[in-house]
């Protein structure tokens, strides 16, 4: 499995939501992103598709959007609120989909069924990317980071950049006297949630908590992952946790992590030798993915601190009209998982996990 993360300057000028430019699309055919995949068995549905959650997913579901639209003629509103706002949503039953890069709570599975009209919400895992621990420090143009050091920076243990334990994981590397400035996700976010359990499984004495909501006793607080990066590159000295594509977008660094076998650096290889080792907590349809099992991973070489990214929809329950709605944004977004969507810096699903997220979207109704 080998992935390719590079930069395109193609879709940088797209809003923060979807809704605002897709319905010139359906006048211009062909975009500057590229063609658009053929897809069969479309619905006879029609109008906006309205969704909601997390913004890891954001860019991926401009270039969704703009697809969907030249497929279908319909269009996606999506706002990019955080995991936390998508799952509220979604359960109040505002929203078609929620976005979120953490499945629903137990108490908020019933919730979503009886939303659902009494049938199972399912997370489907359609947009997948690696965290980066991105950074803003002049002069330092490679950095390696072990997760202990990583896990201490957030915490506030760590506040200088020439930290005695920073600069013995970086020898012959010139670091700076000066503090490091945190920055979290100020909102309810997957993001967050992902990585503090990221940080539980993997060194357990440096750090016990988790949830959407990062705790704010250290650092400063931004909304959404366009809001960290921007912070970040405003911000000399500073650090965030954040999706790879945003950070490499920014042009902010992306430290090398070693997870217990020495320095990895995030790429195409090392990403794929932690998705090619991911096991599923749920059952059927449900593709929750096991994230404990990820992130506590010991193979050397893997990046294991990757997002899986769902859409929680209702297996069964929706009208006629949004049910085929729902679907076909679903299908158009399997079709189009190629080279596009690796440029903004996604990882595009394939082989038997493809397989099995089509088959979990052919069971929808």
């Amino acid at each position: 499995m080998t992935y390719n993360f590079k930069r395109s300057a193609t879709l940088l000028g797209l809003v923060a939501t979807s809704s605002v430019v897709l319905a010139a699309c359906s006048e211009t055919g062909d975009n500057a992103a590229g063609g658009t995949e053929p897809v069969e068995n479309l619905s006879d549905s029609s109008g906006q598709l309205v969704a909601e959650g997390a913004s890891s997913q954001q860019k991926a579901m401009d270039l969704f959007g703009i697809k969907y639209n030249e497929s279908t003629g319909n269009n996606l509103s999506y706002t990019a609120t955080g995991s936390g706002s998508g799952q509220k949503q979604f359960i109040a039953g505002q929203v078609a989909f929620g976005g979120s890069d953490s499945p629903l709570d137990e108490d908020q599975v019933a919730a979503a069924a009886e939303r659902c009209e009494g049938n199972d919400a399912w997370h489907l895992p359609m947009v997948i990317g690696p965290v980066a621990v991105a950074y803003n420090l002049e002069g330092v143009d490679g950095l390696n980071l072990s997760v202990e050091t990583v896990a201490k920076i957030f915490k506030g243990e760590i506040t200088q950049w020439n930290d005695e334990a920073i600069a013995a994981e970086n020898e012959g590397v010139e670091l700076p006297d000066s503090k490091i400035e945190v920055v979290y996700r100020s909102e309810e976010s997957g993001t967050s949630d992902n990585f503090q359990k990221f940080l539980k499984a993997a060194v357990p004495d440096q750090w016990d908590t988790t949830g959407k909501s990062f705790p704010s006793s250290t650092g400063a607080g931004a909304n959404g992952s366009t809001g960290v990066v921007g912070q970040v590159s405003a911000t000399p000295g500073a650090i965030t946790y954040v999706e790879s594509g945003f950070a490499t977008e920014a042009g902010l660094g992306i430290a090398n992590i070693d997870f217990g076998h020495g320095p990895v650096e995030l790429n195409n290889e090392t990403v794929g030798k932690a998705l090619d080792n991911l096991d599923y907590a749920g059952e059927g349809h449900d593709m929750v993915v096991d994230a404990e099992k990820l992130f506590s991973m010991d193979i050397e070489g893997a990046y294991p601190m990757v997002l899986t990214t769902y859409e929680i929809v209702c297996s069964a329950g929706y009208d006629e009209n949004t049910a085929g709605l729902v679907k076909d944004f679903l299908k158009v977004a399997l079709a189009n998982q190629g080279e596009e969507l690796e440029e903004q810096g996604y990882i595009p699903v394939s082989g038997e996990f493809k397989q099995k997220l089509e088959d979990a979207v052919d069971a929808l109704h």
